[in-house]
């Protein structure tokens, strides 16, 4: 997308960061209400399932 320099006036392309900045800044209120909704999904799609078994010892990507 390209813009006007208001200094110099002459257009050049606008840089990735500068396009996220300009379209896709949320307020902070707006995260909350994502985190929110997000969290509700996780506990709907859990529903009464719960776990089963024992977990491993230690981690699962480090195996020995």
């Amino acid at each position: 997308m390209p813009r006007r320099d208001e200094i110099t006036r002459e257009w050049r392309k606008l840089h990735t960061e500068e396009l996220n900045n300009l379209y896709f800044s949320l307020s902070i209120v707006q995260v909350i209400k994502l985190r929110r909704m997000r969290w509700v999904e996780h506990v709907a799609h859990m529903g009464e399932r719960k776990p089963e078994g024992k977990r491993p010892l230690g981690r699962l990507g480090h195996r020995w």
